[in-house]
């Protein structure tokens, strides 16, 4: 332990010195001016240095920071490091004497080391920091995280690209050393002080430079250590133009600086893999807030980590974009870290709503609102910086007569330049590289062009920045000639800035149709406004979102020859789109061979869905719709969309489950049918009404086993559905008999999974676009009312919910518990903004006034509270009635409450004053009937359907009956603890059995008829004499509940199926245990086949023991496992073939107990929603799966 503390120190002490060199080394570079190059390289590498060392000293406060105590080398190479900075920084101390001091002030230092001494310095300093790399393996992520949690933190959906050091961002531009120095020192002050608000807000005009001072500052915050985690949106860029992974991107990235949240990180993930799918607050809390709770640190020793987040604007969703904004605030009470946000956006109005929304909790800097001297200046250092730049590079590839003069342009031309910038830095970049692009010119020739546009009149300033880059592709171009150059322009580039995601030129050639290489050569000249890879399987991108406004600005159409009408781009873009999806096998069914109907789509990596599905038709299967849209066209029978989605819905879907795309296809169909015409598409309308019927209800399988929509969906979906009927041919052959199923689709729009307990209450908001859920489980669910998609899910009752309401307003959850206790809930973020306690017993209703500013509760303790719904303080509290309160609900004027009680009466109360108006009487007790709870057996007639005998003895409720096999004897098993024997003609009771001490759940004849098996909640079985009633056997050795009985068809075996998860086969005359398989499931069936050999059950068939010999409990996984289950089966949600999933079961198909035929391969299903079904498979093809 002394060891690791040791190290601990001396990594601190490293830290110090870097901080103390880097600081020396500013000093001096603001001073003196003929070393700034040594100067500089100096501080970075110190500043690397520091780096390296605050991640050693991060591991060393992770879950695996004790294994670095056993590192010999790694002290020694710390220690090493720490000599040679303390002899370097004691080097930097200024040796100018006091006089001289006092006398010039600072410009009186001198630089201490020459270049040749820098370079020695650097070496040895870079090569104890490589040390110390090498020697922790900081780059091996095993030692950060063990496999396990590795393996499980890759099932995170991440969005490529999204960071400030991502591969597409390193080139983009970062600020010039000493511009927008105050604005960057204000920002670093305010994340250094822990009294500052947790959030920055940077917003500024497009083209202002927000993004490059957001890869500044992420930078800056890198280099020291301090940066958690960074997120670029990027419109148009696909997951980077949306939210849906923001927050699985930012919690993979806090892990890396944080490896002490791994395993919380890991934890959430494994208890619901699908997190990163879930809504922003759910994930938000999971992923980031909760994990951060849960680690410790010292609160004083934390220093802040900066989460950066750029250019929100270009986040798709506006509703996203606050929530984001109201989460964020809500990590002030967050002590093991000092989390701090850095945001920038344009100031548009949703964004200006959302902070807004949390008034008080944030900072602000207005870009455009920067004095214009400030930016002048800051404009002119960038220019003369470059440009000098571009002057030295050009030089030293062209002869002597060819250089441009040492002081090119010139001051003049600079002020010029910065005359036609302010306030765009965007300008200043572009014109940057449009004269240092030599495919375009020679630099003095290019600015030239460029300078041409100085004394026109410009509506923008954008036409001065995108005009002289667009105007050199004309150039040597006849009039004749112009035309084809624009209109290639347009379908090129056109597509390119409308793009709802970037393509690769590759893969864009495809999408448009075009020769290989035409994106390629249309784009040479473009390298000044779009981001142009060296590989044509890289995507093009454009570098500033404005030259798209620029080019699609409707006020140009007349004086922009290169104007792009967006409409008709669009219109095109999916025109396209669907021609290559309708393009030989680019879709079709099984589209990644995979030849197994269950697997699921988290089982296929994805190299095997990238090769068989190219960017190119993801794309298309995306965004088609968008681009229809987005066109204004609509659509009619018998049209390219209607014949498309007639020959490939289902291709459709599929790939866009393995793209993991599929949850978009239900508003993707509600954006087809509004742009549906209203005269011509009554048969394209029933088809897309048809279409998202079939998607809500079979979305969750579609999502989790694509191919299931072939087998499961059409096998299941009723018998009159469009999609059913046109896609009929899809259904598996090996499926030899269908299930009897429905005409039309039912009332069930949407069966939502996902409680794990009885659910107890349902609310629709009142603007309908949500629906609540409350359970036993004791959480609530809010879920996209539309969709079916789930929200958020509320957690924090310690028992059962058992009631929600929604505000009138729809902005606010109520729900009421067990745990005595009432909560509010912000609907929209899932925050919980009260807790309301007062109640004394379980809380069984809630219910707000119309005017959503009262809330009232009932409950067990025989009150009724009404509360104030802002601020949760209690109102009143309402006594007088005598029982239990169940239900409250409030007059449409708000003025009066009524509440129900078991009391037998109604009373109805002033809301405003808590006083009785009125108590109603006449309500007499609730009669409950129950065919299965009234202790009766019925005998009806099989052929007629006539009651036969109504058989009365049995004190509680019946749980199973069984006729002997020579039909002559009746037996009942009772939760009364008896079986009773009846003659199945008369009715008369023969036999009383007691002996069972908890309920008799089971009963079977054996096919002699001799003996009669009974199972119970008491952990045994028993065997008795059919005739006489005595007790033959107790079989004891189940550790649970028995739950069914079967004898062999020689009557000789017995077989027990119990809760414990295990089947036991006893010898039925001896009482001996033959054999016990572990089943690792729940047996509702079981049976012998015909040759007594072979136990039938709902989850499989297994070959069972006819030695006679005691055999060792073996595993259902090795005797009944999948290699040698035969048959059918049923298990959950599926039907089990050989083992192995085949077809999956919708909710109301699921069995409550199931019956296989002795051929093995017909299965009967009996349901709780009442349906019967049988399905057959042809045995002769299931070799093909």
């Amino acid at each position: 332990m002394a060891e690791a503390l040791g190290l601990v120190a001396s990594v601190i002490a490293v830290i110090d010195l870097s901080v103390k060199v880097a600081s020396r080394c500013s000093e001096y570079y603001a001073n003196i001016k003929n070393a700034r190059d040594d100067i500089e390289r100096l501080q970075r590498e110190a500043q690397g240095l520091e780096a390296t060392l605050g991640r050693v000293h991060s591991l060393c406060d992770g879950p695996n920071g004790v294994r670095l105590q056993d590192s010999q080398s790694l002290c020694e190479g710390v220690k090493d490091c720490q000599k040679l900075l303390a002899q370097l920084e004691k080097k930097l101390q200024p040796r100018t004497t006091e006089k001289l001091m006092s006398r010039y002030g600072k410009r009186s230092l001198k630089w201490p080391l020459k270049s040749k001494e820098v370079d020695r310095i650097m070496k040895t300093l870079g090569n104890c920091k490589d040390n110390i790399s090498f020697n922790l393996q900081v780059d091996q992520e095993v030692q950060i995280l063990n496999i396990h949690q590795k393996i499980v933190l890759d099932k995170l959906r991440s969005a490529d690209n999204a960071a400030f050091d991502s591969h597409d961002e390193e080139h983009n531009a970062r600020c010039y050393q000493g511009t927008r120095a105050e604005l960057l020192r204000q920002i670093y002050s305010w994340a250094s002080d822990r009294g500052s608000e947790r959030i920055f807000w940077l917003n500024g005009m497009a083209g202002t430079g927000k993004s490059t001072i957001s890869r500044t500052v992420a930078q800056n915050f890198a280099d020291k250590g301090e940066l958690g985690a960074s997120f670029f949106f990027k419109r148009g860029e696909g997951d980077r133009g949306h939210a849906g992974m923001f927050f699985a991107t930012i919690a993979t990235q806090l892990v890396q600086k944080l490896p002490s949240l791994a395993p919380h990180v890991q934890n959430t993930i494994e208890a619901d893999p699908g997190i990163s799918r879930k809504a922003l607050k759910q994930q938000f809390d999971a992923l980031v807030l909760q994990p951060l709770e849960k680690i410790r640190t010292d609160p004083q020793k934390s220093s802040s980590i900066v989460i950066v987040v750029d250019a929100l604007d270009e986040c798709d969703r506006e509703e996203d974009v606050r929530t984001i904004i109201r989460l964020f605030s809500q990590v002030k009470h967050i002590t093991s870290a000092q989390l701090k946000f850095f945001l920038t956006s344009r100031p548009e109005l949703p964004i200006r709503l959302g902070f807004e929304d949390i008034r008080g909790k944030y900072e602000r800097l207005v870009l455009h609102q920067i004095p214009e001297p400030i930016v002048k200046e800051d404009i002119s250092s960038f220019l003369e910086h470059e440009l000098a730049t571009i002057r030295e590079d050009y030089n030293k590839s062209v002869t002597q007569t060819r250089q441009l003069p040492t002081d090119w342009p010139g001051h003049i031309t600079v002020q010029n330049l910065v005359g036609m910038a302010i306030p765009l830095f965007i300008f200043a970049t572009t014109v940057c590289r449009f004269i240092n692009d030599r495919k375009c010119g020679q630099p003095k020739d290019q600015l030239a062009k460029v300078l041409k546009y100085q004394s026109r009149s410009q509506a923008s300033k954008l036409d001065a920045t995108y005009l002289p880059v667009l105007d050199q592709l004309l150039v040597g171009v006849t009039i004749s000639e112009r035309r084809g150059l624009v209109e290639d322009f347009q379908q090129v580039v056109g597509s390119i800035v409308i793009l709802a995601s970037p393509l690769s030129a590759t893969s864009l050639d495809r999408l448009l149709g075009v020769p290989e290489g035409t994106v390629d050569s249309k784009t040479d000249l473009l390298h000044s406004v779009l981001s142009i890879p060296s590989r044509p399987d890289h995507p093009i991108r454009l570098l500033h979102l404005s030259f798209r406004d620029f080019l699609v600005d409707t006020e140009k159409r007349e004086t922009n020859l290169f104007w792009v009408d967006e409409k008709d781009a669009h219109n095109k873009l999916a025109t396209r789109c669907l021609k290559l999806l309708s393009t030989g096998e680019n879709l079709k069914k099984d589209i990644c061979n995979l030849r197994t109907p269950e697997r699921p789509r988290a089982d296929v990596d994805k190299q095997t869905i990238n090769s068989h599905l190219p960017s190119d038709i993801q794309y298309a299967c995306q965004y088609w719709v968008y681009h229809l849209k987005e066109s204004g066209s609509i659509i009619y029978d018998d049209d390219q969309v209607h014949n498309f989605l007639k020959c490939h819905f289902l291709h459709w879907l599929e790939s866009l489950s393995f793209i993991g795309r599929l949850r978009e296809s239900i508003g993707i169909v509600d954006n087809l049918m509004a742009i549906i015409d209203p005269i011509k598409s009554s048969q394209i309308s029933r088809f897309l009404y048809d279409a998202k019927r079939f998607i809500l209800t079979y979305y969750s399988i579609a999502d989790s086993s694509p191919l299931q929509l072939y087998s499961s969906a059409l096998t299941f979906a009723p018998k009159k559905s469009i999609i059913r009927n046109t896609f009929q041919n899809y259904i598996p052959d090996w499926i030899l008999q269908e299930p009897n199923t429905d005409l039309e689709w039912n009332a069930v729009l949407q069966t939502l999974e996902g409680h794990s307990d009885t659910v107890r209450s349902v609310a629709f908001s009142h603007d309908s676009k949500l629906l609540a859920s409350a359970s036993d489980d004791k959480t609530v669910k809010i879920w996209d009312a539309a969709t079916g998609t789930l929200q958020q899910m509320l957690e924090g009752h310690s028992g059962s919910v058992w009631s929600v309401a929604f505000s009138h307003d729809s902005k606010l959850l109520a729900s009421a518990s067990s745990d005595k206790t009432v909560k509010i809930w912000d609907a929209a973020t899932g925050t919980l903004q009260q807790t309301l306690e007062g109640h004394s017993d379980t809380v069984w209703s809630v219910a707000f006034s119309h005017d959503s500013k009262l809330l009232a509760s009932a409950s067990s303790d025989k009150t009724v509270k009404i509360w104030d719904a802002a601020t949760g303080t209690l109102q009143q509290t309402l006594e007088g009635h005598s029982d239990t309160v169940w239900s409250v609900a409030f007059s449409h004027d708000s003025k009066l409450l009524a509440s129900a009680s078991s009391d037998k009466t109604v009373k109805i109360w002033d809301a405003a004053t808590g006083t009785l108006q009125q108590t109603l009487e006449g309500h007499s007790d609730t009669l409950l009937a129950s065919a299965s709870d009234d202790e009766t057996v019925k005998i009806w007639d099989a052929a007629t359907g006539t009651l036969q005998q109504t058989l009365e003895g049995h004190s509680d409720m019946v749980r199973s009956v069984a006729f002997s096999h020579d039909s002559k004897l009746l037996a009942s098993a009772s939760a009364d603890k008896t079986v009773k024997i009846w003659d199945a003609a008369t009715g008369t009771l023969q036999q009383t059995l007691e002996g069972h001490s908890d309920m008799v759940s089971s009963v079977a004849f054996s096919h002699d008829s001799k003996l009669l098996a009974s199972a119970s909640a008491d952990k045994t079985v028993k065997i008795w004499d059919a005739a006489t009633g005595t007790l033959q056997q107790t079989l004891e050795g189940h550790s649970d509940m028995v739950s069914s009985v079967a004898f062999s068809h020689d009557s000789k075996l017995l077989a027990s199926a119990s809760d414990d998860e295990t089947v036991k086969i006893w010898d039925a005359a001896t009482g001996t245990l033959q054999q016990t398989l572990e089943v690792n499931g729940y047996i509702s069936t079981l049976s012998f086949d015909i040759t007594n050999s072979i136990l039938i059950t709902n989850i499989g068939r297994v070959k069972v023991n006819t030695t006679g010999f005691l055999t060792l409990p073996i595993s259902f996984q090795e005797v009944g496992g999948k290699s040698h289950r035969k048959g059918f089966g049923v298990s959950g949600s599926w039907v089990l073939w050989n083992g192995q999933n085949l077809l999956w079961l919708p909710p109301d198909f699921r069995a409550t107990t199931s019956v296989i035929s002795y051929t093995g391969s017909t299965l009967a299903i009996g349901c709780q929603s009442g349906k019967v079904f049988i399905i057959g498979i042809n045995i002769l093809r299931s070799n093909i799966l």
